[in-house]
């Protein structure tokens, strides 16, 4: 079972409760939850990695993630102002630790359906 830690306080703010929901849907490998809340147009940019267009190439990665579940992951923070959001966090996985942040254009304001997600990994160890 993934141990989860959240550094950010998402009170009062839905999308910080979304963002904390959809980063440990990604550390827990819940493939339907991350595609459900992704538009049909989802533009993924992996930074020193890949890129995909497309809800099609993305849900096709995604169920290939979902199997890399991670052991520990921990958000520090989570930003959020009109469309776009930023989380930064840890996860240790396969005796592995990455740090990442990424980066979320949402289709509007008051949507979780995002449009287009930066994503910035580094191994730390």
């Amino acid at each position: 079972m993934t141990k989860i830690t959240i550094n950010a306080d998402c009170n009062n703010s839905p999308k910080k409760e979304f963002l904390k929901d959809f980063n440990v849907a990604f550390a827990t490998g819940d493939a339907d939850f991350i595609i459900d809340h992704v538009s049909d147009d989802i533009h993924w940019v992996m930074y020193g990695d890949k890129e995909l267009k497309g809800k099609k190439d993305f849900a096709r990665e995604i169920n290939i993630m979902k199997d890399y579940v991670a052991d520990e992951m921990t958000v520090h923070s989570i930003v959020t102002h009109g469309a776009e959001a930023a989380l930064n966090g840890e996860i240790k996985m396969g005796g592995k630790t990455y740090a990442f942040c990424d980066v979320y254009r949402f289709s509007s304001a008051g949507s979780t359906t995002i449009k287009e997600l930066k994503s910035y990994i580094v191994t730390t160890s």
